[in-house]
């Protein structure tokens, strides 16, 4: 599957702009660590923009992943990118035993606390965006409630990853694609 024709099914299914976004922003966090660790970017790009494809018509923790993979499968996805999707959700059973499903765990859910973030600052850009303004925010609890801090500190470390290392890694991988998140703010790149 083309990075095309993934995007042109995650558009199919999702309707919810901040949902793509999210995607992308995955994407673009998964593609950085190819290139960190010598893979192959598209290979690495793919299930981070389709990894929540299925949300908005399975979005219960019963449905989604699982009930996507048969519509992955349809559309000639390979077996191997399908079981990467299915084991970033934890009660699929399916074990996240490669460097590509590590990430892709690692970097579902930071991305939305980074997001977060950038969106409540003065710039609302990720340009000006640093790991410690993340760091600051992070210790507030009522902020992004949420966000499962807990799940993000151990997938980091189950990738092998600082947490603070992997939150520039993440702002650093999402600023390349700033204008398609709505994230350059006031701040010129």
């Amino acid at each position: 599957m083309t990075r095309e024709e993934a995007l042109a099914l995650v558009r199919e299914f999702v309707k919810n702009e901040g949902l793509v976004r999210h995607m992308l922003c995955v994407e673009a966090a998964m593609r950085f660590y190819a290139e960190k660790f010598g893979e192959d970017v598209e290979t690495w790009g793919l299930p981070g923009l389709l990894h929540d494809f299925d949300w908005e018509i399975h979005p219960t923790l019963e449905g989604h992943p699982a009930e996507g993979a048969p519509i992955l499968r349809e559309r000639g996805v390979s077996e191997e990118l399908v079981q990467d999707i299915l084991s970033h959700a934890d009660h699929t059973g399916i074990p996240r035993d490669t460097l590509r499903r590590k990430a892709l765990y690692a970097c579902d859910e930071i991305t939305g606390l980074v997001t977060a973030v950038a969106l409540v600052r003065p710039s609302r850009s990720l340009y000006d965006l640093e790991a410690s303004s993340v760091k600051k925010k992070w210790k507030d609890k009522a902020f992004a409630a949420g966000a499962n801090r807990a799940e993000m500190e151990q997938a980091a470390k189950e990738f092998g990853v600082d947490i603070w290392e992997h939150t520039a890694n993440v702002i650093t991988a999402m600023r390349k694609i700033a204008p398609e998140l709505g994230l350059v703010g006031n701040i010129q790149s």
